[in-house]
């Protein structure tokens, strides 16, 4: 399964008309779909069967301390300026982790791990080390595994960084958002180019395999001259991935974002043409569209991956590893074991109570239907290579694609008369003007979605 990624055409006509709310399928079904009659016993009698299969494994951290709350976030996070609050945690996720290790076979090896927040700098020195040494306990990680770490300039030095790459990391994210010190000082974030561009160079220098770079447009004050300025100087340190992310303006839902100004938001025409102009910098100097908001350079494992049909989409983003289950540990972390979906808890009382009661922290959960399965594999394929395949499809599942989802392609012919997507005898192949507008696509196979009243951002 290939695709041209660098052909995207941005059509701003089709994408007011399509710019509606929708999932960003981290997962299908998504979060909306979890339950809490999936406990803790599903979740090890999923442990027990994936158990059979013998994948490899992932694992993820949620270590959800921040120093300062940047205005924007929607994460779930702890802000404090008391580093001491980490350690009760991380007692917690240490017992956590002896719990899940006694789960899984101990051959099976974790080919990738990552560390999510908050922010995971905000633990000093020694715990960092203390955390990867208990893991090594409870876990056998590979030497060439893909270990990343979502970082926070302002919270890291040389030395730090030196740190990280000696513990095993060979990844490293690295939130920017905007240089322009307005938009900083409207959310709350102050973080020098100079400490940024240091980071990236510190993670180059110390031997990191890849560096990648989070931004966000439609934030306060920003137009397309500010934020065109931050695009080339990131384009200038050559990181291997971007992220530009959308700004979801939720302040019903997320407090801190009531501390931002409604009028001082780009309009929608200025958020659409700031994206324009940032897809024509990043392409012309030669980053490969991924899909949704990532880019990559040519040479990097997720573009190569694209090419070669092996991309996968989780709740980290797209990833190279499609054949490892998911093991999440801490608040509010999802883990994807055999064929279910897990949540944790969603706060620090109730993690640290059940923890402490030697149980599993998962208070709900999904397992997929075979019908689920089925679709997850379809939005997959388009979401990630933009292109499905019948045959494929009828192999792996034992259904005729075109009997099966009759009314979905019946839908996805004024989709076809718009110039979004092709419907051929073959499948279904995503057509320039239709990349950006993937998530319309994907919603069209999404079961669940007329069930869903409000709650997701706009796909544009």
């Amino acid at each position: 399964m290939n695709a041209d990624n660098q052909n995207v055409r941005f059509d701003p006509e089709l994408i007011r008309r399509y710019d509606r709310a929708g999932p960003r399928y981290t997962s299908y079904p998504t979060a909306v779909q979890f339950h809490e009659g999936f406990g803790e016993e599903d979740y090890r009698a999923a442990a027990a069967r994936s158990n059979a299969g013998g994948r490899a494994l992932s694992l993820y951290f949620h270590l959800p301390f921040c120093d300062t709350v940047c205005y924007y976030c929607a994460c779930n996070k702890i802000v404090t300026k008391d580093r001491s609050r980490a350690a009760p945690y991380l007692q917690r996720l240490h017992r956590e982790l002896a719990m899940q290790g006694e789960l899984f076979d101990a051959r099976r090896k974790v080919e990738q791990l990552h560390w999510g927040g908050g922010t995971p700098t905000f633990l000093s020195h020694a715990e960092m080390s203390e955390l990867v040494d208990v893991t090594g306990r409870h876990f056998e990680l590979v030497e060439d595994g893909e270990y990343s770490i979502e970082i926070d300039p302002r919270e890291v030095d040389g030395e730090t960084v030196g740190l990280l790459r000696r513990l095993g990391f060979n990844r490293l994210s690295l939130g920017v958002q905007d240089f322009d010190a307005r938009v900083q000082k409207a959310v709350n974030r102050i973080q020098g180019e100079a400490e940024t561009l240091g980071v990236i160079d510190a993670a180059r220098g110390a031997g990191f395999r890849s560096v990648s770079v989070d931004l966000i447009y439609g934030l306060p004050h920003q137009s397309v001259a500010s934020f065109a300025a931050t695009v080339d100087k990131i384009i200038a340190a050559a990181p291997d991935r971007l992220s530009v992310f959308n700004y979801a303006h939720l302040p019903e839902r997320f407090k801190p974002q009531r501390r931002i100004a409604a009028a001082n938001l780009p309009s929608a025409a200025q958020k659409l043409a700031i994206l324009e102009d940032t897809i024509g910098r990043l392409t012309a100097a030669g980053y490969v569209y991924i899909g949704m908001d990532h880019f990559a350079r040519p040479d990097d494992e997720l573009a190569v991956a694209q090419r070669e049909g092996t991309l996968y989409r989780n709740f980290q983003g797209y990833s190279t590893h499609a054949d490892c289950d998911l093991v999440a540990v801490g608040v509010t972390s999802i883990g994807m074991i055999a064929d279910t979906y897990s949540q944790n808890v969603r706060t620090e009382a109730e993690y640290f109570e059940r923890v402490d009661a030697g149980r599993l922290p998962v208070f709900r959960g999904v397992r997929l239907s075979a019908d689920d399965r089925l679709r997850r594999a379809v939005i997959t394929d388009l979401i990630c290579h933009f292109r499905v395949d019948y045959a494929r499809i009828k192999a792996a599942y034992g259904v005729v694609f075109e009997d099966y989802f009759a009314a979905e392609l019946a839908v996805l012919e004024s989709m076809q008369n718009d110039g979004l997507l092709r419907l051929e005898a073959s499948g279904i192949t995503v057509a320039p003007a239709g990349r950006l507008l993937i998530r319309n696509i994907c919603m069209v196979f999404d079961r669940y979605l007329s069930e869903v009243k409000g709650g997701y951002s706009k796909v544009i």
